[in-house]
């Protein structure tokens, strides 16, 4: 995982570190968990009260068949639900559009309408889970669908808990699946923010992801600078928009990953605590602690499973749970070993569950709160990270912040040479990956493998066109009126969106309503 003499961030590293190395600590600073800065855990006693929410990621092919993968998992111990949807619910079109075609159902859920949502969540009563979702675009849209299928439960939906991603800043970074400029994608966010505040109190607004700029090839360092770079770039946002700091920023979460390189992780985790909780405080003026806690939910990292060798994976996966929960993650999704080749097995993603399980029954990394905290090797990298990291966001607000940084494509270019440069030190062997340019066999056994039925786009299409011939049409065209109202105004768009959805307008129907309001995102020439 590292270089000759270095982090696999690039950070030099000596043989052994002595106290010497940390004396530079203010370790007043350092505090204790649940104080601030927050570097050794945002709460007190971390695990000791219960352990990390487990929360394996799941969705596929239909609804029903989604429904039954959670209710398993459920009976199998998990404790909250996270749901996958598949490209074409990402990129806001039905599953009947042209460009849906080929993606229906392939690597997440098809959501095209209410209809769709509730059979996601039958039998799943929504007062006792927590859901996480990881959509960012149309965010608010399947954030609304969750809240009807609840009202329809007879949920009181203050009390629903969960997490929606709707962070489309790095969707222009690493991902790629935006539909509308920054700005408006921002008013979206920002009013996300202030629906939930009335309405849904119990959610988390948004999860603002470093994940998936390290699947492209972030280092940790990058990572935490960029990540928390979007973050100022929310929070400004939605002070402009007249939000107050203490109001909204308890309901901010992060995501991030969990690589191999298991001592870095840990550091990552800390120095991200503490550089946000300087940031909230003192550039920001946040004064609720809930407000300048960094709270964050972990994934293991996807980008770094091989196909070779797909059983090795288990190893991978459980030193990178080890390293989310040293760090102190406040949830986890674990990988499945078969997820190079194909969405996990039945199989695999129990024993993927198993083993979270394990780590917080079986070993006791759950006994006290940050146990590598004090190690001199720890402080010291965690101290470099953040200041590293601290110098990208300077750089990012000299560009003008988040957003014009973005538009010159300076985030997206520094990863870029980061994944570039990593792959070249595997091609020159200097760094080994098992199975791959190191310790190869000639023969190797294929698992059984996930596969999705290419007969689920057909059944989705005729779904979507049933919804639409059996709905109140002329109910559904004034409520999308009204979207296009609000769009063209100030009103906060979750309600027009929410009274859309409640006459079964479809989640394309909704996102063209502000396609044509608002235009597409098309990234600058040349990145």
């Amino acid at each position: 995982m590292t270089t000759e003499h270095g982090t696999a961030s690039g950070i030099p590293t000596a043989a052994v570190y002595r106290p010497d190395d940390v004396a530079d600590l203010e370790y007043a600073d350092l505090g204790d968990p649940g104080t601030f800065p927050y570097a050794r855990g945002v709460y007190e006693t971390m695990y000791r009260g219960r352990p990390w929410t487990m929360r394996q990621y799941a969705g596929f092919a239909s609804a029903a068949q989604s429904n039954a993968r959670y209710r398993y998992l459920l009976d199998q111990g998990q404790t909250g639900l996270s749901v996958a949807f598949d490209l074409p619910t990402q990129m806001g079109y039905d599953s009947d559009h042209p460009l849906a075609a080929g993606e229906v159902g392939k690597v997440g859920v098809a959501i095209d309408s209410l209809a769709d949502m509730r059979v996601l969540f039958d039998g799943i009563p929504l007062d006792e889970v927590s859901t996480s979702m990881t959509i960012n675009a149309p965010a608010a849209i399947l954030l609304l669908l969750y809240q009807l299928v609840g009202e329809e439960q007879g949920v009181d939906v203050a009390t629903l808990r969960g997490t929606v991603q709707n962070d489309v800043l790095k969707e222009y970074i690493a991902r790629g699946t935006y539909i509308f400029p920054p700005q408006p994608s921002l008013r979206i966010t920002t009013d996300t923010f202030a629906y939930c505040k009335a309405v849904l109190p119990a959610f988390n607004t948004i999860s603002i992801s470093g994940y998936h700029m390290a699947e492209a090839g972030a280092t940790a360092v990058q990572e935490v600078g960029f990540t928390l770079a979007n973050a100022i770039a929310y929070v400004d946002a939605a002070v402009a928009a007249g939000l107050d700091v203490d109001e909204f920023a308890p309901r901010l979460s992060f995501f991030f990953v969990a690589r191999s390189s298991l001592l870095e992780e840990v550091a990552k985790f800390r120095a991200a605590r503490r550089l946000w909780a300087r940031i909230m405080r003192d550039r920001f003026d946040a004064r609720s602690p809930r407000s300048q806690m960094l709270r964050f939910h972990t994934q293991t990292a996807g980008v770094q499973l091989t196909a070779q060798q797909a059983q090795v994976n288990l190893v991978r996966v459980a030193i990178q749970t080890l390293a989310a929960t040293l760090g102190g993650t406040q949830s986890l999704h674990a990988n499945a070993f078969d997820e190079a080749l194909a969405l996990p097995s039945e199989a695999a993603a129990r024993l993927a569950l198993r083993t979270q399980q394990v780590v917080a029954h079986e070993t006791d990394v759950a006994l006290v709160a940050d146990p590598l905290g004090g190690s001199w090797f720890i402080e010291s990298l965690t101290n470099e990270i953040e200041a590293e990291a601290a110098d990208l966001i300077a750089q990012v607000d000299a560009m003008g912040g988040a957003v014009a940084a973005i538009e010159d494509g300076f985030q997206k270019q520094q990863i870029e040479l980061s994944a570039y440069e990593h792959v070249r030190r595997v091609e020159r062997d200097e760094r080994i990956i098992v199975g791959v340019n190191r310790f190869t066999i000639d023969e190797d056994v294929e698992p059984e493998l996930q596969r999705v039925d290419d007969s689920v786009r057909a059944d989705q299409v005729a779904r979507v066109r049933q919804v639409r011939a059996e709905r109140d049409a002329a109910a559904v065209q004034v409520a999308l009126d009204d979207l296009r109202g609000a769009a063209r105004g100030d009103d906060n768009l979750l309600v027009a969106m929410r009274e859309a959805l409640r006459v079964m307008a479809t989640v394309g129907e909704v996102c063209d309503v502000l396609r044509d309001e608002f235009g597409s995102y098309n990234p600058p020439a040349g990145v």
